[in-house]
């Protein structure tokens, strides 16, 4: 090597050791640089997914499963915008029309006989009418019920009087009560949620009734109205359904216990019509009667791999079975619980856990309600 090129080699050298050198934080951030875009790809790579996934449900080549996945999406107060994404308010007002349901006769308090709770005898206890048998004789029977994509439980509260209304009117505004508190505050055996609430965006605090309630005989938020539907306890324990009920009347049917939502399933033994009913599938709770006045109070799950949820149909023909003279849907979706003994024994649909509401339906224990 002359010289010349040996004196441009230890400059070329030197040049390289007068460069800064990247310092350690800005390989960092040159590292995090990359992970978020790599991130950034994946969420809308996914979110594309997901559209496109959406889109095929909701403008695939059936009407009526678009309808049922735009209607079921609405039923919920966090997700409901999601079918805004795809349809025009005008289309989506279109997919949620049903025929409008005509006035229900008032309850026929003839077509309830007085109870002949079912004895124990020396070979255990026997079935009712309907075939159903109160193994331990709490005067509770659950019995499990299943249809096409939908599980849950029924309730069979044999003594109507036990049944009530869980309501704390100090607390309107202020704050609501999971199941399970309104079940310990009242020293209940069991329950399940009742009526609406406000809820904006999901988000509410259940502490404020969106429709009439009736607690221990005196009337709230009458002015609010009743939603879909009211199912009212009179002071005979009858259970009353209709579309709605004037303050004025439930004073005059001498009603105790009251909450608003609806629709109304089934009326003095005949069912609803089924095209006055949404085709929706969501978590389902319900409240009907026997001839015997036997309580029915029905939980379904649903937004779950093993049980999708149930239309208003599914509850009509559910409540069939067990005998219904009178039945009515009470709030569902992630609000959907059935608490007996100890504990929850269905699976609730919401993410953030139990929800507090502002009314419940409990069970006294055996004796409480004389």
């Amino acid at each position: 090597m002359n010289e010349m090129a040996h004196a441009q080699a230890i400059n070329s050298l030197f040049a390289e050791e007068q460069q800064p050198k990247e310092s350690a934080w800005k390989k960092i951030g040159r590292v995090v640089g990359k992970i978020l875009l790599i991130l950034l790809e994946t969420v809308v790579l996914l979110a594309v997914v997901v559209y496109g996934a959406g889109y095929i449900a909701m403008k695939g080549p059936s009407p009526a499963a678009a309808r049922r996945t735009v209607t079921s999406l609405r039923e919920t107060s966090a997700i409901g915008f999601i079918a805004n994404l795809y349809f025009a308010d005008e289309q989506i007002a279109e997919m949620e029309k049903v025929k409008e349901a005509e006035e229900y006769a008032p309850t026929d308090t003839s077509l309830f006989t007085e109870q002949v709770l079912t004895k124990t005898d020396s070979e255990g206890p026997a079935a009712d009418a309907w075939g159903l048998v109160d193994d331990d004789g709490d005067g509770i029977i659950i019995e499990p019920v299943h249809g096409h994509g939908f599980s849950g439980y029924m309730m069979v509260v044999l003594d109507p009087s036990r049944v009530i209304v869980g309501s704390s009117p100090r607390s309107y505004g202020a704050r609501g009560f999971t199941v399970e508190q309104f079940v310990a505050n009242f020293d209940a055996v069991a329950g399940t949620n009742a009526g609406g609430f406000l809820d904006p965006n999901g988000t509410g605090n259940g502490s404020t009734p969106d429709s009439t309630v009736v607690y221990e005989g005196q009337v709230y938020f009458s002015e609010f109205g009743c939603g879909g539907g009211i199912a009212a306890i009179d002071s005979d324990n009858i259970l009353h359904v209709s579309k709605r009920m004037t303050k004025q009347e439930l004073i005059d049917n001498d009603i105790q216990y009251a909450v608003c939502y609806g629709p109304v399933l089934i009326s003095n033994g005949e069912a609803a019509d089924p095209e006055t009913l949404a085709d929706s599938l969501n978590p389902r709770t319900a409240i009907g009667q026997r001839s015997d006045k036997a309580m029915l109070i029905l939980v379904i799950d649903g937004r779950q791999a093993s049980s999708i949820g149930a239309s208003y149909q599914d509850e009509v023909e559910v409540m069939q079975r067990f005998g219904a003279v009178n039945a009515i849907n009470l709030d569902g979706g992630s609000s959907s619980v059935m608490w007996y003994g100890d504990g929850y024994i269905n699976k609730t649909a919401s993410v953030i856990g139990i929800r507090p509401v502002p009314t419940s339906i409990l069970v006294l224990k055996e004796g409480a309600g004389e």
